[in-house]
């Protein structure tokens, strides 16, 4: 009584009790908003966008092919979401956790989504290197070199398509988060 420094977690009332901590904050925590897609290059942009449609179901999945054979060809395109398809496989089974998504259509980027970009980018850069490094953050290291491989033909593949500017993508976003199991 009488301590006017007196602020919540000083309080024992208000003490948190790791004890009673549930996983939430970690399984949530590649889902926190780190930036906004619009600050990505458009490979690293791309690729965001693209994992984001492959996982929200069939009809993303769809977008994906008709994007890739429209901008490739489609003997080009069909390598392509091969590899991508791969790509995703090697997250879902090999990743050291699930990777959080935010909503197709949300501006924001996410901690998982910026370092899903980053190796792309990487990889595809041809820094080899880096991109193991991050890929041994998000899958187990031994399939780090495999998932590096498929990176690089990914982000070249990315590279190859005709991409519109990161700030056109912001502009199709609208600003409002899509909520499912898997997302933010």
């Amino acid at each position: 009584v009488g301590r006017t420094n007196l602020h919540p977690a000083d309080h024992a009332g208000r003490q948190i009790d790791f004890n009673k901590m549930t996983d939430f904050a970690q399984d949530q925590r590649g889902g926190a908003p780190v930036g906004f897609i619009t600050e990505l290059g458009g490979v690293e942009a791309a690729s965001v966008v693209y994992l984001r449609l492959w996982y929200d179901g069939p009809e993303g999945q769809t977008q994906v092919w008709q994007d890739f054979a429209s901008s490739l060809g489609v003997e080009h395109g069909q390598n392509a979401l091969t590899n991508f398809e791969d790509l995703c496989r090697m997250f879902t089974q090999h990743g050291r956790r699930p990777l959080m998504r935010h909503g197709v259509q949300c501006k924001c980027l996410g901690a998982d989504e910026s370092c899903f970009a980053n190796f792309i980018g990487a990889a595809a850069c041809g820094a080899r290197e880096d991109a193991m490094l991050m890929a041994m953050l998000m899958v187990q290291p031994d399939f780090a070199p495999m998932t590096t491989a498929l990176a690089t033909d990914f982000g070249l593949a990315l590279k190859r398509m005709n991409l519109r500017a990161p700030r056109d993508l912001g502009r199709d976003l609208s600003p409002t988060h899509t909520h499912h199991a898997t997302l933010h």
